[in-house]
Order: C-alpha cells, then structure tokens, then sequence
C-alpha cells in the first residue's frame, strides 16, 4: 500500500518520495533533496502527504526540517499538500511569479483542482522567482531554478549540480497543453531547448519516473517535442 515508508533513493541525496504507487493515486512525482537541507520539490494533492511524510522518514530524514518547498507549477497534483506542508514545518515557499497566484487563490480552474474533485487551500509564496533564473543556496549545496514556460505560463525546472551527476527536476516538460491552463505550445518548444541545453545526467520527472543518462534524457525530451509540433 502507499506510504508505510516506501521511498526510492535516485543519488545519495536525492529521493522519490511520492507518487501514484508511494503516496496517492492523484499525486505527481514528489522529491526530496538534501542540500544540508531539506528540499521538497512538489508535494502532491494533497491527502497523500501522511504517506509522504512516513516516506521521508523512512529515507532518514525528519519531514519536520523540511527547509524550502518548491512548487514547479500551480498545479493541485504538485501543490495541493502545501498548506499541510507549511503547517507542520514552517517552510519557505518557493514558486515562479507567473504561477504563484494561482498557488495563493486556490482557482479551482486553473490549479486543475476541477479535474481532480479535490478542494485546493490556498497558501502563501514566500518567494516568487520573477526572471528566467535564479539559483537558491542552501548550506551545502544550490538549487538553480530556470523558468520553463509552456506547460503553464510559471513552469520551473530545478537543477542540483553533484560530484559525479545534473540532476534536473523537470516535472511536467511532458505537458499537457490545455488553455485554461494558459498554455503555450510554441513557448513550451523554447523552454525545452533551454531544457536539453543542461545536458542533465538524471532527469526526475513529475509523472514518468526517474531517466537515467543523457542520452535516455535527451531521447525523452526529443520524443516529447516530436509528439506536440
């Protein structure tokens, strides 16, 4: 069942948390990030973080340090459990201004919340990226945060620099495109070269698993910009 601390350890310090078959059937891919300190990028709909939470603990780590939680876009399967989230461990928010208020109305149509049958609560971004990159610094170790438009028009991916591998959290590159969600398939078409210009080792993506190698990363994301011309 999910929950009953099940997790997947991706690098030393990175870890899938929650997800469809660890947490909730309506939760995105959910990851946890050891920065010296606890970085969770998404965090599911939201009646899925009692399992994400048992999930990091059986990863090692105390939900209760989470330090920073990064909303990669306003959707309720990557936002949901945020007020939860913050609640519990006082965390700072973190979200591309182009989305954030999506995130602090709790618009039931453009967070998908309607798709889900799940009430969204609205929650407080704490820190609203407004360029095109910014790079967060935690105590042993960054974050680099690059707008990624398309998909919504406040869709971020992040990108944790390691010893032996680049790890991207690219959460939905894959789309949909839907207008009420704002977006923008051309634009999505330049955010995916910025994408592929990262070269990333690891591609942890928001709902088709951890791809490993560069080659396997590129061949996703090429296969994706073939599919949506």
């Amino acid at each position: 069942m999910p929950g009953s601390g099940r997790f997947e350890r991706v690098t030393n310090d990175v870890f899938l948390v929650g997800g469809a078959d660890l947490s909730d059937s309506r939760d995105c891919l959910v990851y946890l990030v050891d920065v010296g300190d606890l970085v969770l990028v998404d965090c599911g709909c939201g009646p899925g973080w009692r399992s994400i939470r048992e999930n990091i603990a059986a990863a090692g780590r105390d939900p209760k340090n989470i330090h920073t939680l990064v909303l990669t876009h306003g959707h309720i399967d990557h936002t949901g459990a945020a007020s939860k989230v913050v609640a519990e461990t006082k965390c700072r928010v973190v979200a591309h201004a182009a989305d954030a208020d999506v995130i602090e109305s709790g618009d039931p149509v453009r967070s998908a919340a309607d798709w889900y049958g799940v009430r969204v609560e609205p929650v407080q971004v704490n820190h609203r990226v407004a360029g095109d990159e910014e790079t967060l610094t935690f105590s042993r170790g960054s974050l680099r945060l690059l707008h990624t438009p398309g998909h919504t028009p406040g869709s971020l991916v992040a990108v944790l620099d390691t010893p032996k591998k680049r790890v991207l959290f690219g959460q939905d590159i894959h789309g949909p495109f839907v207008a009420q969600f704002g977006s923008d398939v051309p634009t999505w078409r330049r955010s995916m070269q910025k994408v592929l210009d990262i070269k990333a080792d690891i591609l942890c993506e928001g709902h088709f698993g951890v791809i490993r190698g560069k080659r396997e990363v590129r061949r996703f994301v090429e296969g994706h910009l073939a599919a949506n011309r």
